[in-house]
């Protein structure tokens, strides 16, 4: 991360804690109608401290350490603890009786897994994803998209159960195609991986993770209307529920979106890219749903540095 975009991240997380000590100085009897989901607990103040440990999902593994670095370089007292997994596996730790303070999912679906079994506080959502289609560099199968070129390739998936690979059965139902991969994986940063190292000839990931890869060139498919809204909320009995609060709100707010657009996750409550779509994020991979093919990382951490951050929506599906 350059300095400027640390800088930038330092002085928004300093403005967001100061936002914070305001608002837990409300707290009381005017805050009940006007009290937003992402509004801090009673009595919290400034001063956060202590551990703090966040599930989220694998894809989401880049942008979540460096929002929690911008937290942490606030908060010198407090110590950000992450799992990322398939959010399959995330719900089913919490389930089985795991102890964290937040969970953030890759679908809706998944999510409302959590909520149903009372594991989670209110959801949020913080930002979307589309798919895209990798080949390791040099692209050795010849691979031309998501027809018969595929034939001849082994080609890696994410499982049914995970969210990519939710995503990638409704794509292939939206296209009229069938896919026969090799392997189906139990989250996305594996299928990403297997193409890196050459052991798969294609795969099937977020645009995120191929905008993270090394290696690989990346290959323009349609959208087909699928995208993935990703949700974020406190757990039920959070261990330290006042620095759970400041990171979703970090996440929803100015610090979090800046890193995550520069990482090229679309916009919360973006719609799936069409003809006559306009775009999630403006500049990010995930704003087009059909990125063109490249011989090296489709982006680069610092290159939405001077771009307009887009605003903290907070729409919950």
């Amino acid at each position: 991360m350059s300095l400027t975009r640390r800088a930038a991240l330092t002085a928004t997380g300093l403005l967001a804690a100061l936002s914070l000590a305001a608002c837990s100085g409300q707290a009381g009897t005017g805050a009940g109608p006007t009290a937003s989901p992402s509004a801090p607990p009673s009595g919290t103040s400034q001063e956060v401290s202590g551990e703090l440990t966040v599930l989220a999902a694998a894809s989401l593994q880049a942008s979540f350490e460096e929002i929690g670095e911008a937290i942490e370089q606030q908060h010198p007292g407090l110590t950000i603890t992450f799992d990322f997994q398939g959010s399959q596996d995330l719900v089913a730790s919490l389930a089985n009786g795991a102890t964290a303070d937040v969970l953030a999912t890759a679908n809706t679906t998944t999510m409302d897994k959590a909520v149903s079994q009372s594991l989670v506080g209110e959801p949020q959502e913080f930002a979307t994803n589309v798919l895209t289609l990798i080949v390791p560099q040099g692209n050795p199968a010849r691979v031309t998209g998501l027809d018969s070129s595929l034939e001849g390739a082994d080609l890696v998936i994410c499982a049914p159960e995970v969210p990519c690979g939710e995503a990638t059965g409704r794509l292939a139902t939206a296209l009229g195609i069938t896919l026969d991969p090799v392997s189906q994986e139990q989250k996305v940063t594996d299928v990403r991986g297997k193409v890196e190292s050459g052991e798969a000839q294609a795969g099937i990931v977020y645009t995120t993770d191929a905008a993270a890869a090394t290696g690989v060139e990346e290959i323009s498919i349609p959208d087909g209307g699928v995208v993935n809204h990703y949700p974020i909320a406190t757990t039920a009995a959070p261990a330290n529920p006042q620095a759970a609060q400041l990171f979703v709100e970090t996440v929803l707010g100015r610090t979090g979106q800046l890193v995550l657009a520069d990482d090229g996750f679309g916009a919360p409550g973006g719609a799936p890219q069409s003809a006559s779509a306009t775009p999630t994020a403006p500049g990010s991979p995930a704003a087009t749903g059909s990125p063109t093919a490249t011989g090296s990382p489709a982006t680069t951490r610092d290159s939405a540095e001077s771009s307009p951050e887009p605003g903290a929506q907070e729409s919950a599906e």
